[in-house]
This record gives structure tokens, C-alpha cells and sequence, in this order.
């Protein structure tokens, strides 16, 4: 899932000094897995801004709501007569939503309250780790499921470094060596021969942004 953190107050509250209808929309996938930008925290964000702006003497009208997901557009129907009404709408999901949400309503000011960090899991309850760098070339079929763009601070395709300690990374003592990890992980799958294949160097400058998937199914309708 996509995991985000939530802006420092003041960060937000600037951008909408001088607003007198403001919007906290948040998105309910998942922002809200990760609490940053589901339901709840649009209620603590509107809370914050209510309080601040009162104690400051000012009127200001701000409102809440959630809809299911911010990248798609279908789940806007039962926003898209209530967004033209605001200054701004704060928006609380990831990068991508608040960009579809500026997109559909280009004559509103769209800000986000969220700083969008990586695509993770969840490891316990309040813990999320980075695991997909989307690098539109995936090893994990070679690697036993360990991500080394990822899991590697080196983002090595081939290992391990010299660097590898004990099983630990040279880079940050404390994170396992991600080379380590795909050495036990093929040996217990009894692959570890696959270790010994030689990927070629990720090239970056061939990856082009922003990308666009379109399923084979719509490839007709997409070119017409």
C-alpha cells in the first residue's frame, strides 16, 4: 500500500491564510490504513483548524468529508456538486489523489496535507516498511521475493557488496544486508544457484516518467 505522513500544522495552515471555506477530504484506502488520511484524521485536521483559526478571531467555515478513493474518478460523484462550493479543498489523500482531485477540479485550489513517502507493508500494529521502489522491472521472481532496489540502501542488482558485515549493511549497521537476506531466503528454497545469475545495472536513464498502463482489454478504446 502506499504510506504517507501527515504535514506539520503550520505547513498546512498556510496554505489556506486568507480562505473563508475550506474542505478536509480525505481518502478511505490507503491513507487510512497507514492513519494519515482516513476518516479520523480528517476530524482531528478540521478540529485543528477550527480551533486556530477561532482563536485567531476569524470566521471561517471549515468542512469534512471522505470518499473511498481519491485516484479514481467514480468515487467523486458524490463530491463533484459539493467541491465547487470551498476556497480550498485540503486534500488528505497520497500524491496521486491529490493530483486527480486538482485534475477534475481545475478552478479550485487543491492542496495536500500529506507527504507521500513509499509503498509498504504493515510489520505490526503502527509500523509500516518500505518494500517497492516501482521500478517497472521486478526481480522478486530471481531474488526469493527480496526487493533489491529496495531492501538494499545501494539499490545493488547483484550481491552482496563488500561491504556486508555479519549478515548487517555498511551503510546503516542496524538494517539486515539485503544480499544476506536473499542468500537464506534462495538456500531455503533450495534456488541458491540462482544467486549466481548476473542481472545488468538498472538503467535510470531509460525509465520515463509519468508512465502510463493500458490494459490490453481498453487498448482499442484507449487508441480510438
Amino acid at each position: 500500500m502506499i504510506v504517507g505522513t501527515r504535514k506539520p500544522f503550520e505547513e498546512i495552515k498556510s496554505y489556506v491564510n486568507g480562505c473563508e471555506k475550506i474542505l478536509v477530504m480525505g481518502c478511505g484506502t490507503c491513507v487510512s490504513v497507514c492513519m494519515a488520511g482516513g476518516e479520523k484524521e480528517v476530524q482531528l485536521l478540521a478540529s485543528q483548524l477550527r480551533m486556530a483559526f477561532e482563536k485567531e478571531g476569524k470566521k471561517v467555515q471549515v468542512d469534512e468529508e471522505t470518499i473511498q478513493r481519491q485516484c479514481d474518478r467514480e468515487y467523486f460523484e458524490t463530491v463533484k456538486e459539493k467541491i465547487p462550493q470551498y476556497d480550498v479543498v485540503i486534500s488528505m489523500a497520497c500524491g496521486a489523489g491529490v493530483q486527480m482531485t486538482a485534475e477534475l477540479f481545475e478552478d479550485r485550489v487543491i492542496v495536500p496535507a500529506l507527504n507521500t513517502t513509499f509503498i509498504g507493508v504493515a510489520e505490526g500494529e503502527g509500523v509500516w516498511s518500505e518494500k517497492c521502489r516501482a521500478c517497472a522491472n521486478c526481480l522478486l521472481a530471481e531474488t526469493g521475493g527480496i526487493c533489491p532496489i529496495t531492501i538494499c540502501p545501494k539499490g545493488l542488482v547483484n550481491g552482496p557488496c563488500g561491504g556486508t558485515n555479519h549478515g548487517k549493511c555498511e551503510v546503516d549497521k542496524d538494517k539486515d544486508c539485503a544480499w544476506t537476506l536473499i542468500y537464506q531466503r534462495l538456500k531455503t528454497q533450495g534456488r541458491l544457484d540462482a544467486i549466481r545469475e548476473i542481472h545488468p545495472a538498472k538503467d535510470y536513464r531509460v525509465q520515463t516518467t509519468p508512465s502510463k498502463i493500458v490494459h490490453r482489454a481498453y487498448e482499442e478504446k484507449e487508441e480510438a
